[in-house]
């Protein structure tokens, strides 16, 4: 697993604080992995999901850390979405 990957998954699970989500979700990261949620909460995984989105690792990072919106980079055109849209919505809050 890549330091990214590793990296994400374990700020993404601080982010969902032990709640977990609501469907399946899958992050692509281009030229890192990939990362699932579920209801179990986040890990490095390339399964099946409602919904997915790809970024590149900077943008991805920015959403994490909080410097970017997720609606603000799916608008801006760097952050891709292909799936169930109220997925990515309900998402959207968790990274907020």
């Amino acid at each position: 697993m890549s330091d990214v990957i590793e990296h994400a998954v374990a700020a993404m699970n601080e982010k969902l604080d032990g709640s977990g989500f609501e469907g399946t979700a899958k992050f692509v990261i281009e030229d890192e992995g990939a990362i699932m949620l579920d209801s179990d909460g986040a890990r490095a995984a390339d399964d099946e999901a409602e919904v997915t989105m790809t970024a590149d690792a900077e943008t991805f990072r920015a959403i994490l850390d909080g410097e970017l919106n997720p609606t603000a980079a799916f608008m801006g055109g760097r952050l891709k979405i292909d799936g169930d849209m109220g997925a990515a919505m309900r998402l959207g809050s968790v990274l907020s």
